[in-house]
């Protein structure tokens, strides 16, 4: 996996699952990811031992370049080998780091990872549109807006798009080059 000034990727481990579920207890992450039920901790370790199995999924934990602390998770996940496509998401565990191009760097990772390791020609996520930073950081990273399930996610009172977004191989190179 590739590293940056800021930011690497490496593989998730059972020593982040602490994190992961600390982040599950923070109000504007749950708004962000459109979460609303509980989950426990036990949850969080059955689903890590359930992902572990899956071989049509990739699990990373992000971490700062500088002290090796994890900072967040992201994942490739439902991969279609024949068809050469998979899903995407990313969570940032803590509010305070939100705007330093974390996210961003993480998802262009993600992507060259996609695109070069895995070989896939298509990449696809959803993001809620009240989440205007997470929107931001997936443009910068190439993505592009596909679609709007509106109104999709009733949240905090409110109604939120789903917006379908992809990156193919040929928007990758385009860039890349």
């Amino acid at each position: 996996m590739r590293m940056s000034k800021s930011i690497f990727l490496r593989k998730l481990k059972p020593e982040d699952l602490s994190s992961i579920f600390k982040s599950l207890d923070n109000e504007e992450i749950l708004y962000m990811t459109g979460t609303k039920k509980t989950i426990t901790f036990d949850q969080v370790q059955k689903h890590y031992e359930t992902c572990e199995e899956d071989d049509t999924r990739y699990d990373f934990a992000i971490c700062l370049s500088k002290n090796d602390e994890l900072i967040g998770d992201l994942a490739i996940v439902d991969i279609e080998k024949d068809n050469h496509k998979a899903v995407f998401r990313i969570s940032l565990h803590r509010t305070d780091i939100a705007g330093k191009g974390y996210g961003t760097e993480a998802v262009k990772q993600a992507v060259a990872f996609a695109f070069e390791e895995l070989k896939l020609n298509r990449l696809q996520l959803e993001v809620y549109s009240h989440n205007l930073r997470g929107y931001r950081a997936y443009k910068k990273a190439g993505f592009t807006e596909e679609g709007r399930l509106r109104q999709s996610l009733y949240i905090n009172g409110q109604y939120s798009d789903e917006i379908i977004m992809s990156v193919l191989r040929e928007d990758y190179e385009a860039v890349r080059n």
